[in-house]
């Protein structure tokens, strides 16, 4: 017998609260890949579970519309022809980096080979994504049991269907991950994550609705995620704004690539070189519409010496010692 009292219910004489609401995808998938991290630092373990993930979604999207040419041979499709997957925005996944193959072999001693020659296939097949994917998986410090059940735990989740594509649960799973890294690795998170809520209000305060967007210093692409974002709340076409951007950071440069290949925008213009957007202008005959960032602050040793006569100082040149006024 039971009775309710206060929200609760009484069974037995003890008291039992409301059930919990199943918690988001995302967190779900973020505590149980924390707890396969073991003794793998948060900037390294990043990159393993993003380049997973990413894997996941490229793999999910060319599975589902490889099943769908393969149905539709008899009228002329090729399931293998490249151009195919170029027409649709798809990424053509070789079958040696499929995910079914992958999770086939989870178990195996050797799965953190497989899966960096998977990363190398998929890059020799899609040139936009040369240099872009991590090949990490092999290394010492990465037990093969924790990465197999990293690949499992994926495994269990749909990324690339156009259901899941058309409810963004990749880029939900994707920007929850980064902010969760960047809280992990705390003060250098910052440089390759700003707080969404940072980003929503630079974005509505600089109302993008069309043009050239810039970001000198991108991070992961938090900017242009919400730009692009913006555009379509507001019942504009996403090829509305054309973004522009450039990293220092290598690693978060894979990661903004990532994070925008996942959103179907356009990261032809996102550029790296090691040094920086002050002394190698990866854009310098842009003229931009709208300029986003969120810089590192307080930097002082920025090389301001060598850039005195540097013709973007229209409103007086700064100082040496202090990045904030360039």
């Amino acid at each position: 017998m039971s009775d309710s009292v206060s929200g609760t219910t009484k069974r037995g004489g003890r008291k039992v609260g409301k059930p919990t609401p199943e918690e988001p995808i995302e967190k779900q998938l973020w505590k149980t890949a924390d707890k396969l991290r073991k003794n793998i630092d948060a900037a390294e373990y990043k990159h393993i579970v993003l380049g997973l993930v990413f894997l996941k979604y490229i793999s999910d999207a060319f599975v589902e519309l490889y099943d769908t040419l393969k149905a539709e041979e008899s009228a002329g499709a090729d399931p293998e022809d490249k151009d195919e997957y170029k027409a649709e925005n798809v990424f053509f996944v070789p079958p040696g980096a499929r995910w079914s193959f992958l999770q086939s072999h989870a178990k195996q001693p050797t799965i953190g080979k497989t899966v960096d020659e998977a990363m190398d296939a998929i890059e020799r097949e899609n040139d936009s994504l040369k240099g872009v994917l991590p090949k990490v998986y092999a290394r010492q410090n990465l037990d093969p049991t924790s990465l197999g059940g990293l690949i499992d735990l994926i495994g269990n989740i749909a990324l690339g269907d156009a259901k899941s594509r058309s409810a963004d649960v990749l880029g939900h799973v994707f920007e929850y991950f980064l902010g969760e890294f960047a809280l992990a690795e705390g003060k250098k998170g910052g440089q390759f994550y700003t707080p969404r809520s940072v980003v929503e209000l630079l974005v509505k305060m600089l109302e993008p609705y069309k043009g050239r967007v810039f970001d000198p210093c991108c991070g992961s692409g938090g900017m242009f995620v919400q730009s692009e974002k913006f555009v379509t709340e507001h019942q504009g076409k996403v090829n509305d704004i054309s973004i522009y951007g450039q990293e220092s950071n290598q690693t978060t440069w894979r990661l903004a690539k990532m994070n925008l290949a996942i959103r179907g925008i356009d990261s032809s213009q996102v550029k790296w070189n090691s040094e920086g957007s002050f002394l190698n202008d990866a854009h310098p005959d842009l003229k931009a519409d709208y300029i986003i960032a969120n810089p590192p602050f307080n930097v002082s040793d920025w090389s301001g010496d060598l850039l005195r006569t540097d013709g973007r100082w229209q409103y007086g040149v700064p100082p040496v010692g202090n990045a904030n006024f360039a």
